[in-house]
């Protein structure tokens, strides 16, 4: 190969400068050192990359291509020097989060922004897990770290989880139907008789998790939890929802509230990540959001943003 980085520089310094002379000031080098470099490289190509006709030497196109594509070159390879030293001092070249549906991603665009102006070439992947899906997530590795993973934490290898608050749960259901007009308490057996919404649950090897669903109930599968509000707005299924997200509609007369016997009520949240999977990008996203109120604030969120 007749072309090097070295050569490279010179051409990128030559025009930069204007003249040998200075481009050789520049790179701490003789001119006669930069003279040659070029006249061989023109030798080797078979190509002019200078037209000496006038005073002061040109770029010919072919020397103007050769600058510029160059420059390509040089870019990339400081680039490829850089995140070299930074996976060589722990810096991850890709960094998968997984978010769970509770978590609305306006919590994360402020430390995306501040992730990004470390200039760290750590490739970021935002993903959307529900239920179950968060745990499977970490557990399959295309996730390094899960925000919002929902109950009892499985059985991890090297698991580490560390709670960020709870939600309450409601059971709802709309005016019109069934089971608004029948007197409470409810029992799971009468609730089980009528059609449940419910998220789909992104597991693919861990067994799929459910809320307040029975074995044997109809259940109608929505991808998010503003589907499955609007399902029990519109009377089509009963279920639980965040309380927060229930607030809004249950002043509006939109819902209502009642009380089932035995129905699960409150749920944990947790931030979680393996122990071997510590590099420190996702040890810098981890200090951010390691919180115990982090739950509350995407709560403030959702009922924010209705």
């Amino acid at each position: 190969m007749n072309l090097s980085f070295e050569v490279l520089q010179v051409l990128d310094a030559i025009d930069r400068t204007g003249t040998f002379a200075s481009a050789a000031e520049k790179l701490h080098k003789v001119p006669s050192s930069l003279t040659y470099l070029v006249q061989k490289l023109e030798l080797d190509l078979g190509v002019k990359l200078f037209d000496r006709s006038g005073r002061r030497a040109t770029l010919t196109h072919a020397g103007r291509v050769v600058v510029e594509e160059g420059r390509r070159l040089l870019e990339a390879a400081e680039d490829l020097e850089r995140k070299a030293k930074r996976i060589q001092h722990g810096w991850e070249s890709d960094l998968h989060i997984a978010v769970d549906e509770i978590i609305p991603f306006d919590l994360l665009w402020s430390h995306v922004d501040q992730f990004y102006k470390l200039k760290l070439d750590t490739r970021l992947h935002l993903s959307k897990e529900v239920l179950g899906g968060s745990w499977d997530a970490l557990l399959t590795r295309r996730a390094d770290l899960i925000v919002g993973a929902a109950g009892e934490p499985p059985a991890i290898p090297g698991l580490v989880a560390k709670p960020i608050g709870s939600l309450r749960h409601v059971f709802v259901v709309a005016p019109h139907h069934p089971l608004a007009s029948m007197p409470g308490p409810l029992t799971l057996d009468i609730v089980a008789r009528h059609r449940a919404v419910a998220i789909g649950d992104t597991s693919r090897k861990l067994a799929p998790r459910t809320i307040a669903i029975a074995a044997n109930q109809e259940v109608l599968t929505v991808p998010t939890l503003e589907a499955k509000l609007a399902a029990q707005i519109k009377g089509l299924a009963a279920g639980t929802i965040p309380e927060c997200l229930a607030v809004e509609p249950l002043i509006q007369g939109e819902l209502v509230k009642k009380e089932v016997l035995g129905m699960r009520d409150v749920t944990h949240f947790y931030l979680a990540w393996r122990d071997d999977e510590s590099g420190r990008a996702l040890r810098w996203w981890v200090e951010q959001l390691n919180r115990p109120d982090l739950i509350d604030e995407a709560a403030q969120q959702r009922m924010l943003h209705g």
